[in-house]
This record gives structure tokens, sequence and C-alpha cells, in this order.
């Protein structure tokens, strides 16, 4: 089988390496890809972008599968117009994508299926807004309506602090927030006090009653800096498993949230069919609720959660994408920790210098890989770094402490003028 993986990132470059590895497939295709994955023998660059070119190239090279990667495409309708031409593909449409393409549509959906998640109220006017954050008072969540790459999120400390979010958000913009076609919306909730982790399944949704088989837990790394301070980024690191995820924060996270969502997102016309990503906020009782959903594997969980699989990734989204994971084996993973640190451009978040020579990656091995994420080959073939997240370096270990020192000693023997991480990834599971 052909198999089609879309998207740039760390993300998609496990993806394609991940899915290579199954005997059914004879090439992986990544589109565009990046140059981690170009030195891949086993998989293959495409420099395609436009959606409907991609799909004559998928009917043309009969691919049998195609995975999303990242949301844009998912929020562009690239799932509908696929179906549309009688492909095979695993992701949500474009309406079930709203439950990230959209924080309102969310946090409306949530709160009439009573999904367990903050209070909040959504804002198109800024002094509005203002004066809710004033009466509400700090900490407080300010979260952009639309896209915004994992960036669209404040978690203000102060008054002044959400009501310049706000005024971004509203206004200027420096977030770059893909605003949705109603416009410029601000979601402004409770802030949640608990721990932070990713649950992500692979849902089916394309006959009969929602399935969901849950990948393995993992915990990502918002803040820029070491001890979760600093802006929030697109995610500065991640480890699997999540010890916060206990058997029965993860019974109540299937019954409580994902399996509920999955029914009442079909009862409202719109199946999901992909990866359905619940970032859960657990408290002292170990009680999770949504603080966000995410249509897509997330990034870098993506990177620990796949070098942990040890099943074939390839038959369980075919199964799903046929509606037919009932079928699925149950899931193999290794036991040990795996642990990626992020390498990101000087800059990073608010401004990513790009340019900047990357040189002496690691060699991979079984224990340790260096996902790309945000590089590019100058004309000369020099790596050079092309985006704010530019590598993510993944190692296995056990215990936890093992594998954050196996990918911190990677990442420091990488020559990288001016980037940025963090020391201190997995510091909750290393107290554990």
């Amino acid at each position: 089988m052909k198999v089609l993986v879309i998207g740039a990132g760390a993300r998609e470059h496990a993806l394609a390496w991940k899915l290579a590895q199954s005997d059914r497939v004879s090439r992986v295709f990544v589109a565009p890809g990046n140059p981690g994955t170009a030195a891949d023998p086993a998989l293959k660059n495409l420099p395609i972008v436009d959606l409907a070119a991609l799909a004559d190239f998928a009917v043309a090279e009969k691919i049998g599968l195609t995975v999303v990667g990242p949301e844009a495409p998912l929020a562009a309708g690239v799932v509908d117009l696929f179906k549309a031409r009688g492909l095979r593909i695993f992701g949500p449409t474009q309406a079930a994508a709203q439950l990230e393409s959209s924080k309102a549509f969310a946090k409306a959906f949530m709160q009439r299926h009573r999904i367990p998640t903050a209070a909040h109220a959504v804002f198109a006017d800024a002094a509005a807004a203002r004066a809710y954050v004033t009466a509400q008072g700090a900490p407080i969540v300010v979260k952009a309506d639309g896209l915004a790459a994992g960036k669209g999120v404040v978690v203000a400390q102060t008054v002044a602090e959400a009501h310049a979010a706000i005024d971004d958000m509203l206004g200027a913009n420096t977030l770059g927030v893909a605003h949705n076609t109603d416009g410029a919306r601000v979601v402004i909730e409770e802030f949640m006090v608990g721990e932070e982790a990713s649950f992500i399944v692979v849902a089916s949704s394309a006959k009969g009653s929602p399935q969901a088989v849950a990948l393995a837990t993992s915990q990502d790394h918002k803040r820029l800096g070491n001890g979760d301070t600093g802006p929030n980024t697109g995610g500065m690191g991640a480890y699997s498993p999540a010890p916060v995820v206990t058997p029965n924060v993860h019974a109540r996270a299937m019954h409580e949230i994902v399996l509920p969502t999955l029914a009442a997102m079909q009862a409202e016309g719109l199946p999901f069919t992909g990866f359905l990503y619940a970032g859960l906020m657990i408290d002292g009782q170990g009680q999770p609720r949504v603080v966000e959903f995410n249509a897509r594997l997330g990034d870098p969980e993506a990177e620990v959660i796949l070098m942990r699989l040890k099943s074939d990734l390839l038959d369980l989204l075919v199964q799903a994408a046929d509606g037919t994971l009932e079928r699925a084996a149950p899931l193999q993973w290794d036991r040990r920790t795996a642990l990626g640190v992020v390498m990101a451009a000087a800059g990073y978040p608010a401004a990513p210098e790009k340019g900047a020579a990357i040189a002496d990656l690691p060699p991979d091995s079984a224990d340790l890989r260096v996902f790309h994420a945000g590089t590019q080959r100058d004309a000369e073939g020099q790596l050079r770094a092309q985006g704010g997240r530019v590598l993510c370096v993944t190692a296995l270990g056990e215990p936890v402490r093992v594998a954050q020192q196996r990918a911190l000693a990677a990442v420091r023997g990488i020559s990288f003028p001016g980037a940025q991480w963090r020391d201190d990834i997995g510091h909750r599971a290393v107290k554990h």
C-alpha cells in the first residue's frame, strides 16, 4: 500500500517514520515534508501543498491511505475533498474539526452535552470582554477562537495581563490567529487548578456507533522556560506515559469525556473519525476536565507516543478509517518512558529568528531519534532553522530521568546558535 502523510513538521516526521515500519507499506509520501523526512530512504517528500493537487496525486498514485497531520488542512476541508474523490483518508471532516478550529463551538458543545470543562464566556467586543475579566478577577484564561498554532492561549495572572491579551486577539493579532468566518472572538475561561495531561484516542464514527482506542498518555510542556515559566508556546517538550493519568483517571476520561463527546458529535450530525485529543486538567481528586479539544495528534506528543508504539500504526488507522476498529488488536507499548525535548529558535515564540546553521545531529538509534520540525536545507546543503520550533530530540529510557538525561545529552551535542530548550521536561514524572 502507498501512504500519504500531509504536513511538514515533527509530528508528520514521526507519523511517516512509524507508518513506514508496516509490512503492508510500499512507500510513504510526505507532503511537503522536511529535511528529516527527505533523509529517510523509506520516505519520499512531495512538494505539493495545494489540497486539490494532493487529491489528484492520491488518485493517480492509487494512495491507499492518507493521514492528515496538522490542523489547518482539516479546518480547510481536506477530508471532505478526498472523500468526495473516493479516497481513504484518516481525519475529521471540516465540520467535525470545529472541535479544534473554533474554541467557541467546542465550549458551547461541551456545555450542551455536559462534558466537564471550565466555565466560560465568548466575546467579540473588547470592552465587554475587559469588563467581564474585571468582574471575574485573575488568574483567568484568554483564548483566541481561531487556529493559532498552539499559541492562542494566555493564562493571565493579572487583570491587566488579561486585558492586554484581549486587545491583541481582537485587535493587533500579533499571535497570527486565523479568525473564523464570523470574525475575531475570544473565549474567556475560569482558571482550572490541577495537572495537565494529553489524552489522545484513535476515533472512528465511519460505521455504526462511535468507537475509540486510547493511545498512550503523555504530558506536554507549554511554557517556554524551566519551571513552567514564560509565555505559552506550541510545546517545548513532552513525555509518555504521564503518571497523573492513573487507571481511575483513564477510565473517567474515556467514559465521562471521550465516548460522550463522540456520541454527541454523531447525534448532532457531525460524526468524528480521526485523532481526538482531549487536553485534560486533572484535579487533586482525580476529576478530569477538558482544557481544549484538538482534532489531530499533538505535537510534541506524537513524537513520544509513536516512539513507544510497538503495534502496526497503519493497521490501526485503516481500521478506523473503514469503521472496523472493533477488529483492532490491543496496542503494544514499549514499557520505557519516551521523552522529547524541543529545540526552538532564538526569539521564539514572539519573533523566531530564521537561518541559524544546525550541525552535529546525532545518528538515529533504537533509543534516540531527532524529528525535524522547522528546518530547511539551503542551496549549499547546509541545514538551517526555518521555524519557531526546529527539532524534537526524543529518547527512550527507564526510569524517566534516564530518558531525560539521554535526550538532553543529545540536545547539548547539537550545534545550533541561539537555540532555546528546557532542561526540565518530565520534571513532574521525575518527582513521582
